[in-house]
């Protein structure tokens, strides 16, 4: 039988700046074969007969607006490869420089991908390697709206607050990262802009959307629309707060379909079995 091909994830030791919690490519992520032990990992392969090592691959971590780190990282992935030729390991047939391509959520821009594309074609098209990239957020992460609906407001502690029926079960981005997205009204009414705290229903102080965000004033029964939810949106929901999740909706032009249906009270309980075994006194 031929050996089965793999890949091998190096830490580039690339610092970027983005949230901690997702760089992914610097020495003190938990992410990633050291360098150091490179060679003895790929010996390792080559001593096993029905292993083949095909690839070196890193990954960055999220939100890179800067196409440097990635110049870095294939530099590096080069330097190691020609370590490795020199070990007679001359396997290796493609370069997985990762994804992580930022997306706008603000006023920031997103990632140059021309820029990308022209500074690792100068890099790599020599070498006649296969580039390979994981362009997943910057493919549908502006695809998706969260559409939430206000219920009440209330004023308290000398702030506003609009209370919705979607929260942190739902996207989780604000509340773990700290992150902003763009929010707009779905009927647009013409009143006068506020400063206000967006929170879900969840027992949590941290359960936000935006907080201190200047929107036009809204009531109950209006619905806000959160862009930019399109990754790391429904992937990262949760049934917290015995909460169902939303239903996912496919909109093209004049047309729609539903392409999850809402959960209901019986799928947060099916998978609830009855212990049969008697309780003790």
């Amino acid at each position: 039988a031929s050996p089965v091909n793999i890949g091998l994830r190096i830490n580039p030791g690339v610092f970027t700046a983005t949230h901690p919690y997702i760089a992914t490519g610097d020495r003190s992520a938990k992410f990633g074969v050291p360098q150091e032990d490179l060679a003895a990992a790929a010996d390792l392969i080559r001593q096993t007969p029905t292993l083949r090592l095909s690839s070196l691959a890193v990954h960055l971590g999220s939100q890179v607006a800067d196409i440097e780190p990635y110049v870095r990282s294939a530099t590096t992935l080069l330097a190691l490869l020609e370590t490795l030729r020199r070990q007679g390991i001359d396997t290796v047939e493609s370069i997985d420089l990762g994804g992580g391509f930022a997306v706008r959520y603000d006023e920031r821009p997103a990632l140059d991908i021309d820029a990308l594309g022209r500074a690792i074609a100068a890099l790599l098209g020599p070498t006649g390697l296969t580039v390979i990239l994981e362009p997943g957020r910057f493919l549908v992460g502006s695809a998706g709206v969260l559409v939430t609906e206000v219920q009440y407001r209330k004023g308290t502690g000398g702030k506003t607050f609009l209370i919705v029926d979607g929260g942190m079960s739902d996207l989780l981005r604000p509340a773990l990262y700290q992150a902003y997205h763009h929010m707009v009204e779905v009927e647009a009414q013409g009143r006068s802009a506020e400063v206000v705290d967006v929170v879900g229903p969840a027992c949590e102080t941290g359960d936000f959307l935006a907080l201190a965000r200047r929107l036009p004033e809204m009531r109950s029964g209006e619905r806000l629309a959160i862009l930019g939810a399109g990754a790391y949106g429904f992937v990262m929901s949760s049934n917290y707060n015995s909460r169902p999740r939303a239903p996912e909706v496919v909109v093209d032009g004049d047309r729609f379909a539903v392409a999850r249906r809402r959960e209901a009270l019986d799928d947060l309980i099916r998978g609830e079995t009855p212990d049969p075994r008697p309780v003790a006194d």
